[in-house]
């Protein structure tokens, strides 16, 4: 189903001059992304009281009525007047008024700097994109350089300052995250790592990675007047590379990335110790980004071929396959496979899924319109090969990479599938908000298997704000309780179950607008909690609650990223026995990601995609029974 779209993307393109291929001349205006910004909003902090009541409304579907009355108690203690709970408030009231964001540094910190599980499957998500239909290096090739010339027509709507900026409900949005995901990687530490950032640097990179069979290469894309070099002059430089990297027996240094962070960070200061090694590594981070040129992966059915395809993005197939072929710190990697697999994978530190998929869909737009310019025939350069000095403690380190992260492999249960009985269209018709439709059709489906209703993350954009990231809407509401459990009660009516499906649509449709306007309770929460470990003051209580962590623990992790493009995101589960679930909405199919752990035995990623596509018949179908005067 996916493949559809971008078939006519690998066929040869024909010779003709298009002003696409040139970056078109824009005009900087300086200090118009500044100004933008200066005007948007600051994140507010909400009321304590409002924070402490919704919370409570959160806790009933998910912990016994007990365990709610304990958790009241220690609610109302926390948040009388004069009680540590405003006094906590107030701390964060003044990190808000003297700071740009009193969020947004936080959570880069505790999400994601501070977090110590290895960033694949963990913490880095992917996106698949529709199968092209090369199945050789030519083709491989070519698509690649068309490629590498989208993202620098992108880049040059980043450099000058001239990309359009969005919008929701009619608010600019905050571009940061735009800013922040080209010419950036994580760097390990031993606690903790860093972000770095070379756009601003004084001499701003003009190279990308490419990797293939393990090995790094610098290509520089820039020729000296500042133009960018042309598709063909590109895939000129992509066969060099290609032909001068055929030894399949390579060590694959670039698995060392795919450890846990503190092994890693021991192993990277380990690395670095050799000025060769330091400077290859040095040329890997300050990258524009990376293409991974991946070989062929085992051949599966078509019904699985997205489902494999997403574990290629996630996590290369093993070391066996294409894990080796990646830099899994650098913040945005474009894997193209020999077989015509294609799409991402990106680190989460800088940004979130949507503008990554923003820049894939110009990228594919480009790619579409693109036709090829003759090009300037100056020969160029050899580009530069990495080079690594391997001694036999690194070498350590890559068998030990190599073992865990296949151990990460064979756990990691994937399925993407395409429902394709309706789309978004179908709510809309129905007046019902799409993401809150399929929202509670993913609360049915879970409560059929588990007969129960469990916490559920789905990302809200904070990017009404200045430097906003995300928070957390909960899609486990009382009212979803309440029609879920209706949903297969034979006591129910047709029209009694649509009344509360209505009710169950409205509350997730609010509690989404809640936290788009900074005043969900998952950030306000963690803010308080970091706020007292500032005051060097006692974690309060509500924090050691079991309450808190039930809440906590999403066995649910879920997020809707659309995309112009026929494209899904994936992601792994966020707890043990967990799923993570990604979609797409397109006008009349979604395209799904649902993930689990095997070694979960209660979590099964083909089973829950099975019930949700029964579920979102069955929601259908109780509403299409009603006359249409009863809706």
């Amino acid at each position: 189903m996916l493949a559809r779209v971008i078939r006519s993307m690998a066929k040869p393109a024909r010779m003709q001059s298009s002003s696409l291929v040139k970056p078109v001349s824009l005009t900087k205006i300086p200090g118009r992304y500044l100004a933008h910004q200066e005007g948007l909003p600051k994140l507010p902090v909400p009321p304590l009281q409002q924070t402490l009541d919704r919370y409570m409304a959160v806790l009933q579907p998910i912990i016994s009525q007990e365990e709610l009355e304990h958790t009241k108690h220690l609610l109302d203690e926390f948040g009388k007047a004069g009680g540590v709970g405003e006094r906590l408030q107030k701390g964060l009231e003044r990190r808000a008024r003297k700071t740009e964001n009193w969020l947004s540094d936080w959570w880069l910190q505790t999400a994601y700097l501070e977090y110590r599980m290895p960033v694949v499957i963990h913490s880095s998500p992917g996106v698949v994109l529709p199968k092209l239909e090369f199945q050789d290096r030519q083709g491989q090739i070519r698509y690649a350089a068309k490629l590498i010339a989208g993202v620098l027509d992108f880049k040059t709507m980043i450099d000058n300052e001239t990309l359009p900026v969005e919008y929701l409900g009619g608010k600019p949005l905050c571009m940061n995250q735009y800013y922040q995901i080209l010419s950036s990687c994580r760097i390990p530490g031993p606690k903790r790592d860093t972000v770095i950032n070379y756009t601003l640097s004084k001499s701003p990179p003009t190279h990308v990675t490419i990797v293939h069979n393990f090995q790094f290469f610098v290509l520089d894309v820039y020729n000296s007047d500042g133009s960018p070099l042309t598709v063909d002059q590109i895939c000129t430089q992509l066969e060099k590379i290609w032909n001068s990297s055929l030894q399949t027996n390579k060590e694959p240094i670039g698995i060392l990335t795919s450890q846990h962070r503190n092994t890693w960070g021991n192993a990277y200061n380990n690395l670095i110790k050799d000025k060769t090694n330091k400077e290859s590594v040095k040329a890997i981070q300050k990258s524009i980004f990376t293409v991974c040129l991946d070989a062929p992966m085992p051949r599966v059915s078509d019904e699985l071929y997205l489902s494999r395809v997403a574990t290629q993005m996630l996590h290369g197939g093993g070391s066996r396959w294409n894990s080796g072929n990646r830099w899994f710190d650098k913040t945005l990697q474009f894997i193209i496979g020999e077989d015509g697999s294609c799409g991402v994978i990106y680190e989460h530190a800088p940004a979130e899924g949507p503008p990554i998929v923003a820049l894939v869909d110009h990228v594919v737009e480009f790619m579409r319109s693109a036709e090829t310019v003759r090009s300037p025939m100056i020969p160029l350069p050899m580009p530069k090969k990495l080079r690594f000095n391997i001694t036999p403690e690194i070498k350590k380190d890559i068998e030990k990479a190599k073992q865990n992260l296949n151990i990460m492999v064979h756990d990691l249960d994937v399925k993407v599938s395409v429902f394709s009985h309706f789309g978004k269209n179908f709510p809309k018709s129905q007046r019902m908000s799409p993401d809150a439709f399929i929202q509670v059709a993913l609360q049915l489906a879970y409560y059929r298997n588990y007969n129960r209703c469990c916490s559920t993350y789905e990302s809200a954009s904070l990017r009404m704000y200045r430097l906003g990231r995300t928070d957390t809407i909960r899609s486990a509401s009382i009212d979803s309780q309440h029609f879920v459990q209706a949903m297969d009660d034979p006591s129910k009516s047709n029209q009694e179950k649509v009344d509360l499906l209505q009710k169950a649509i409205v509350a997730h449709r609010a509690y989404t607008n809640m936290a788009i306007n900074g005043q969900a309770i998952d950030r306000h929460l963690l803010g308080l909690k970091m706020q007292a470990i500032e005051d060097l003051t006692s974690i309060p209580e509500i924090f050691m609650d079991t309450s808190y962590a039930v809440a906590l623990h999403f066995n649910l992790s879920t997020s809707q990223v659309p995309a112009k493009t026929d494209c899904v995101m994936c992601f792994g589960p966020v707890v043990p026995d967990g799923y993570g679930v990604c979609y797409n909405p397109m006008d009349d199919h979604i395209n799904f990601a649902i993930s689990a752990y095997n070694s979960c035995a209660e979590t099964n990623a083909a089973h829950l995609s099975h019930l949700l596509e029964e579920a979102l018949l069955d929601m259908r179908d109780v509403i299409i029974q009603l006359p249409k005067s009863k809706l």
